[in-house]
């Protein structure tokens, strides 16, 4: 479990967007660990978590990209019922926010990892370590 740098990007919601996105951060040999998408009626805000933040909001902001960079916590724990329960308990009882998860993890994996938006992760990283 630690903190990492999220980066927001705002793009138009067209077909190619998430391609371009991606070419570009592969020609820079840049990792995407962690991806979620949400979308509007004319944009779309692409959440990444990467191998090298700085350099990928370099690439972002070389294409006129408006790009947010943001602490979120990754969470590696037990592949099995109930762990967002136990997660989300202790967070809350701690008065931690989560404003927003993604994760996907294989249905045989054991483990899995999850990317929290939480108002504080500091704290968030001390309570569930504890």
């Amino acid at each position: 479990m630690h903190i990492a740098k999220q980066l927001a990007v705002f793009l138009d919601n067209r077909p190619g967007t998430l391609a371009r996105l991606a070419d570009a951060l592969g020609e820079a040999k840049i990792n995407i660990f962690a991806i979620s998408t949400s979308d509007t009626v004319d944009h779309t805000v692409i959440r990444l978590v990467v191998s090298d933040y700085r350099k990928a909001m370099h690439v972002f902001e070389e294409h006129g990209t408006l790009v947010v960079e943001d602490d979120v916590l990754i969470v590696e724990g037990s592949n099995r019922p109930g762990q967002l329960a136990q997660i989300a308990h202790k967070l809350a009882e701690a008065r931690i926010n989560i404003e927003y998860c993604y994760s996907a993890t294989p249905e045989a994996a054991k483990v899995g990892l999850m990317v929290l938006r939480v108002s504080n992760p500091a704290k968030a990283l001390k309570v569930l370590n504890s």
